[in-house]
Parts: structure tokens; sequence; C-alpha cells
């Protein structure tokens, strides 16, 4: 746009000055020919002839007016007429010049404005496409840069903060690192000390132990001619004891001469033999029968010749107890088959099971109450009393029919209920999807605990 205004006042400047040099031209007397220079372009004018012009020819002379005063004054007159004729006429072929000059002029300033603007139009759309296809390209490669910065941005700062919990971390595990090596360093100092303390005790140990070494060499010399001195009395005594092995024999002869005379002498007794043949079906009879001391005495199967040995309490509870169960130190083995619990197993003087078969037949022939008794390892004793006992046939799996619960120990001394089948490792009747006999280690029915015995009827 500044670029048209400059060629604009150029071309005004340039119509000035030719303008300028035409009104010279014509103030020039004598010229009938003009001319306008403007760039490469010149422009003539011709301008017509005054025909009321007088030549120099005239017949009037120079010195007319000295002749005739008033004459010439009237020719001056004229003639200043004709001038000024003359220039208006000039002056109006001037100003119809200047107007076709201008005219024209315009219509070329026109011309050449108007494809000043359409080039430089042309010129300025071009730039701007240019200039805005260079911004779209640079704000493009701007936003991919703004985007990879950010990207890189955005993982610097994640890095960072990984950074940052990892040194967290690490100052974490440097400062319990640091805690445990000062409770070491604590804990070292304090075994030095005792380390410490310990050599100076086994110091003094030593000491002591070389002093008894001392000590017992000489016990052992006086053992030395002790043990000399009894091999002396032992040759000796072997000696004399030939002498009381001959004594032994004859009185071991004696006294099988004795036991022959005895037996021979019991046969022949009608009482004794009456004795014997009295048979007993628990300890309750046996008590009854005069027996008042605890030990092991032989019992009768019902309605049977069959016998067993049981362990009778004379003493507990007024006497008369047979023995079911008897737990003191582990000696033997409780995890057992079910024949084993059937027929029973281990000795009656410790530990042992009188068997299922017996106390099935037995307590269903009349009413026995049970008792559990309980004693812990720091000597805590508990029971449980139960008034009426009794276990069915082995067709029914032995199964237990308690009632009437008293005690001490309440039902911690009876695992099972009543009503419950016994059960053993090979023969599982319980009602649980686990195997009680085996998580009880031993068979399994009320019969547990350290001491199970029932009693029957005493009158």
């Amino acid at each position: 746009m500044w670029q048209i205004v400059f060629f604009t006042l150029s071309c005004d400047l340039v119509l000035a000055a030719a303008y300028n040099n035409f009104r010279k031209s014509m103030d020039s007397i004598g010229k009938k020919q003009y001319q306008v220079q403007h760039g490469s372009c010149s422009y003539t004018f011709l301008l017509p002839e005054m025909d009321n012009c007088r030549s120099s020819s005239s017949p009037y002379v120079s010195n007319a007016v000295q002749r005739d005063a008033p004459l010439e004054y009237d020719d001056s007159v004229q003639r200043l007429q004709v001038l000024e004729n003359i220039m208006e006429n000039n002056t109006q072929w001037l100003m119809k010049l200047e107007n076709y000059i201008q005219d024209n002029m315009k219509k070329e300033m026109v011309e050449i404005q108007q494809n000043a603007v359409q080039n430089q139009t042309a010129v300025m759309i071009e730039i701007g496409t240019n200039l805005l296809n260079q911004t779209a390209e640079q704000t493009r490669k701007l936003t991919d840069v703004e985007a990879q910065v950010l990207n890189q941005t955005t993982r610097l700062e994640l890095q960072l903060l990984e950074h940052s919990l990892s040194t967290n971390k690490l100052e974490k595990q440097i400062l319990d690192q640091t805690s445990e090596i000062n409770k070491l360093q604590d804990k070292n100092s304090f075994l030095e000390k005792k380390v410490l303390a310990m050599e100076d005790k086994h110091i003094i140990q030593l000491q002591s132990i070389k002093e008894e070494k001392d000590q017992l060499q000489v016990l052992v010399s006086k053992q030395n001619s002790i043990i000399e001195e009894l091999e002396k009395k032992i040759v000796t005594a072997t000696v004399n004891n030939s002498v009381l092995q001959k004594q032994q024999h004859d009185l071991m002869e004696t006294v099988n001469n004795l036991l022959t005379m005895m037996s021979t002498s019991n046969s022949k007794d009608p009482t004794v033999a009456k004795e014997e043949q009295i048979s007993f079906r628990d300890c309750a009879e046996v008590f009854k029968s005069g027996h008042t001391t605890n030990g092991i005495y032989t019992l009768t199967f019902p309605n049977s010749t069959e016998e067993i040995k049981a362990y009778c309490d004379m003493e507990a509870g007024g006497g008369g107890w047979t023995i079911i169960q008897r737990r003191e130190d582990g000696s033997v083995d409780f995890q057992r088959t079910w024949k084993e619990y059937k027929v029973g197993f281990g000795n009656p003087s410790g530990e042992y099971w009188l068997g299922n078969e017996f106390v099935s037949q037995l307590t269903n022939q009349q009413r026995y109450v049970l008792k559990i008794h309980l004693k812990d390892w720091e000597g805590n004793e508990a029971y449980s009393l139960y008034e009426h006992f009794y276990l069915s046939s082995e067709e029914l799996n032995y199964r237990i029919h308690l009632k009437g619960l008293t005690g001490t120990a309440g039902k911690i001394s009876s695992i099972s209920q009543p009503g419950n089948d016994f059960s053993t490792k090979d023969a599982d009747h319980d009602k649980c999807i686990c195997k009680c006999s085996q998580m009880l280690t031993g068979g399994r029915d009320d019969f547990l605990s350290s001491y199970l015995y029932w009693q029957g009827t005493i009158s």
C-alpha cells in the first residue's frame, strides 16, 4: 500500500514539473512549439498563430510617438488589448491542455494504481498464504515439539517420582538398618562384656577343676589301695560263697518238701476245695465276700466259665469298684484295633483295658454306676459320676448309655455324648467326618481318662 502511495506522489511531482516547464515556455516570446518530457514519453503542443499581430515591417516608425503622440497612444492601447486577448486565448488553451493532461494522466494513474494494487494484492496474498502455510507448519512442529516436551516432562516427572519413592524407601531401609546396627552394636557390647565375665568365671572354674583333679588323683590313689584290699576280701568271700551255695541248695530241698506236704493236706481239706470253686462276676461280689484289699482278682463272664483278670479298688467310695480302664504313665499304647478293645489288653497291675465284651455282658445283667477319676500332672483331681451305665452288644457297636451325671469334672471327662457308638482306628462309628479315635489317639467312647471303673449294688 505504501508503494502505491509513493508511486502516486512521484507521478504528481512529475506532472507539476512538466506544467511548470510549459508555463515557462509560454513566457518566452516568439516560440510557437512547446514540448513536455515525462519519463520515456514526450508531449508536443502547437499553439495557433495570432492573426492580429503585426510584424516588424510595420509602416510605423520608431519615433512615431514623438511625431504624433495621440495616435501612438491609441495604438498602444489597441495592442495592449490585442495582447490581452491573445493572453486570454493562450490562457484558455493552457487550461484546456491542463485539463486534458489531467484527464489522461488520471486514467493512466488509475490503471497504474489498479495494476499495482492487483499485483501487490496477488503478491501479498501469495506471501500471506506462504506465511500462513509456514505458520501452520511451524505451529504443527511446535505442537509436536510441545507434545514431545510434555511427554518427556511427564516421563521425567514419573521417573523423578519413582526415584523419590525409591530414595524414601532406601532412606527408610537405611534408617532401619542403622537402628538394627545400633541394636547389634549394643548387643555385641553386652555379649562382649558377658564373654569377658564368662572368661573370668571359666578361669576360676579351671583353677578349681585343677584343684579338684589333684584331689581326685589323691582319692584315686587311696581307692586303688582300698580296691586291692577288697580284692583280697573277695577272694576270701568266694571261698565262703561256695559254702553258702551248698546251704542254699539244702534249704531249697527243704522248701520243696514242705510245699508237697501242704498241697497234700489241702486236697484232703473239703473247706478249701469249696472256697476255690466260688466265682465272682465283679469286684462288688469280691468285696462282699470279705476281700477288702486292692489288687487283681479273677472274674467270670455271665452264664459262662470264661474268666478274666481285673483290678479291684476296695478303698475308694466304699470299695467294690471294678476298673475298666487304667492309664497312668503312657507305658501302654491305646491306639488299638476293634478286636483288641473287645477282648482287652495291657496288664491289670499297670495300664490296661478290661474288654468291651465283658463290660457289655455284665452291665446288661443289673444296674451299675460309672465313675471317671481324673488327675493331671500337677496333682489336681476331679471326677464324674453317672448313676446308670451300660454298654450295648457288639452288633450295636458297644453303644454307651449314661444317665444322672454328677461330680466336679463335668462333661470334660466325657468327650462322647450318651448314645454314641464305640470307635477305633479300624472301625470308625462316630457321627463326625473326622476320625475321633485317631484325633484322640485311642479307642473312644468315654474311656479316655486316667481311671474308669464301675460299681454294682452293694448291700
